[in-house]
């Protein structure tokens, strides 16, 4: 049987690399996108996945993206909740707009995607919810207080709402990665990866999009099948848990 599959955040970095592993793994995808057109369309070009744009922020965007999903694809199998932004700020500067940005997308854009697509798994009683939360919502980070608060939301939402899916076949989980070499942490001068960052990455590197991407075939497959409410750690030893 093909799974549907649906990834959030799905045309760049992480997300991209997420979407490609999944068709190779043989599930049908599609990803949304919140804004940025031109790499919407360069992805589906390359990968044949078509992407729909809406923000995981508006509820009633996601309510009508994911049906125009499951109109075009079928009901969704696999949920992969990846969207995430930044707004990074000390404490004492970080303003009620940049804390409720990142409040809106990384985690009240997780129950947005997750709550519609809910009942349609419990049913069909089978699911695959996958939250990507991140190495910072497990030991915090000076200066992301909004980012980290809104990470380990994620976790704790995965835990939760892994014990109410159990019994109907569904599973829930996250994978935290580390720092992994996006275009946006590539991006970082060389000296600042190299003299800090780096060095506080035991295996001595940068983690690559498609080790995370394996890592969510995995968990979406049968053979994870009694694995739920578990973090799958990916950040190359720097925070142990």
């Amino acid at each position: 049987m093909t799974r549907i599959a649906l990834v959030t955040g799905g045309t760049r970095g992480i997300g991209a690399a997420i979407a490609i592993a999944l068709k190779e793994s043989g599930a049908q995808v599609a990803v949304s996108y919140a804004g940025n057109d031109e790499a919407a369309a360069a992805f589906t070009a390359k990968t044949g996945i078509k992407a729909y744009k809406w923000s995981v922020a508006d509820y009633d965007e996601c309510v009508a993206g994911i049906a125009r999903v499951e109109a075009d694809l079928g009901p969704v199998d696999i949920l992969v909740n990846n969207a995430g932004i930044t707004r990074d700020g000390m404490f004492h500067k970080l303003t009620r707009e940049a804390w409720q940005a990142v409040i809106d997308t990384n985690l009240n854009g997780v129950f947005n995607m997750t709550h519609p697509i809910w009942p349609g798994m419990r049913s069909r009683k089978f699911g695959r919810v996958i939250n990507i939360s991140s190495i910072n919502g497990q030991k915090g980070q000076m200066g992301q207080v909004n980012y980290s608060a809104s990470k380990a939301g994620d976790l704790g939402f995965t835990k939760a709402l892994a014990q109410e899916g159990a019994f109907a076949g569904i599973t829930v989980n996250a994978i935290c990665p580390g720092y992994i070499g996006t275009e946006m942490v590539r991006a970082v001068p060389e000296k600042v990866l190299n003299e800090k960052i780096i060095p506080q990455i035991p295996v001595g590197r940068l983690g690559e999009p498609e080790e995370i991407a394996r890592c969510v075939v995995f968990l979406a497959s049968d053979d994870a099948g009694f694995i739920t409410g578990s973090t799958l750690t990916a950040n190359g030893g720097q925070f142990v848990v």
